[in-house]
């Protein structure tokens, strides 16, 4: 039996290389449609080259534009059972170009180690954050759920609130809540606080809340909407990624 145990092994790892080796001869576009990831919402014009090294044009994850990316498939993560592309590009926005990586496999999906500044555009309207800095962000939903998060995000915004100056943006770490992703960000004074809240089929709630202030404040943010709770006012937006 020690004797089948020795002569199979090197079998075995030859069979490895093998399936290794005629994935890695798929175009890199086929890879990404058997991986599923147009369900999780990425699109693209075209994909050059095969899977061990091939750039990406005009990637969309969305309504959020990615532009051209480089990609390439990591063998290591195929031996446990998940499929990890990374990802690099260009600068989106105004700060870090594009860096990281999407995994899949049979029950997950998640991103790993993302950081990017990425424009949103009207994604989060009547919200005015136009930029979402990404700062070693990890994801994982396991059969749908948030499973795991960490790193910062930092949600730039292009206009005040009802007057409010917020250029230095809202910040803070992110976690798993009840299931869902859980971004509790906050302006530097505190004052203002964004609860934003995604879910694993890309539904989202965001609570804005924004404590209150004097008469003429208090006037405006009730024109743009937000209800008094407590003692500041709230603004409540739904959507989808």
């Amino acid at each position: 039996m020690m004797r089948f145990r020795i002569n199979a092994r090197p079998r075995v790892l030859f069979g490895l290389f093998l399936v290794i080796a005629l994935i890695g001869t798929l175009p890199m576009r086929l890879a990404l449609g058997m991986l599923g990831l147009d369900r999780e919402g990425l699109s693209l014009r075209a994909a050059d080259d095969s899977v061990w090294a091939a750039t990406l044009r005009e990637v969309h994850w969305g309504d959020v534009d990615l532009g051209d990316s480089y990609a390439a498939l990591s063998p290591i993560q195929l031996l446990v059972g998940r499929a990890r592309v990374d990802l690099s590009g260009a600068q989106l926005g105004q700060g870090a170009p594009l860096r990281g990586a999407f995994s899949v496999s049979a029950a997950s999906f998640g991103v790993d180690d993302a950081t990017a500044a990425v424009p949103v555009g009207q994604l989060f309207a009547p919200l005015p954050i136009t930029q979402l800095d990404l700062s070693d962000l990890s994801v994982r939903f396991d059969r749908g759920r948030c499973a795991r998060a960490n790193g910062r995000v930092k949600a730039m915004l292009g206009a005040g609130i009802a007057g409010i100056a917020l250029d230095q943006g809202m910040s803070g770490e992110a976690r798993c809540v009840a299931g869902a992703l859980s971004l509790p960000l906050a302006s530097q004074s505190g004052a203002e606080r964004i609860a934003l809240t995604i879910e694993g089929d890309g539904q989202y709630r965001a609570l804005l809340e924004v404590q209150g202030g004097d008469p003429a404040t208090v006037e405006r943010l009730t024109q743009a909407g937000f209800v008094a709770v407590g003692g500041g006012y709230r603004l409540s937006v739904e959507g989808r990624l």
